[in-house]
């Protein structure tokens, strides 16, 4: 009963971060705002495009893993990759993000990625 929901729930957050990603390059001023931090209008859009990158990266990565590899492969893959909700709780924290950005949507991202870790190394 725990295999199918630690890759589920694997499976859910690859998709959601691969999602992100491409949002990032498709459509990224309200992709700026989803993150907490609005871009300014006449602001450098690299970092946009930059975190776009990331985070499909991340989501490629991610699928390959499930793919090509085991459950404790992947669950050292999420808790890698559970650095990066963290700071983005600290990049929007230090840069005028709500708190309620910051943690309902960084930090509790980062919490579940941990939680998947730990269920696929239970497995």
């Amino acid at each position: 009963m725990l295999t199918p929901i630690a890759y589920g729930l694997a499976i859910v957050l690859v998709a959601l971060i691969t999602f992100i990603g491409l949002r990032f390059l498709v459509v990224p001023r309200p992709a700026a705002a989803g993150y907490g931090v609005p871009a300014k209008e006449d602001g450098d859009p690299a970092y946009l495009t930059i975190k776009g990158v990331r985070d499909f990266t991340y989501g490629a990565i991610g699928a390959a893993l499930l793919a090509f590899s085991n459950a404790h492969a992947v669950g050292w893959y999420m808790l890698a990759v559970a650095i990066a909700p963290l700071g983005d709780t600290l990049i929007v924290l230090r840069h005028g993000g709500t708190k309620a950005a910051a943690f309902g949507i960084h930090f509790a991202t980062a919490v579940t990625v941990l939680i998947s870790a730990a269920l696929l190394f239970a497995v």
